[in-house]
């Protein structure tokens, strides 16, 4: 989800019945970004993915 809908996304996790569900979020807007923006927002989603799935050995 990229910030400028952040708060759109938590809204609908509520309604869904999943409040505090987590998601990645990336920088705003998309559309106009460059390749070298959108390499950097997609290494940003997989390193806020990577840790909502693994969580570190206690």
């Amino acid at each position: 989800m990229t910030t400028r809908f952040a708060s759109a996304a938590d809204m609908m996790g509520r309604v869904l019945g999943m409040p505090g569900y987590a998601f990645a979020q990336i920088g705003h807007p998309v559309s106009s970004a460059t390749d070298d923006q959108l390499r950097d927002m997609a290494r940003t989603a997989i390193e806020q993915g990577l840790a909502m799935l693994v969580k570190p050995k206690v």
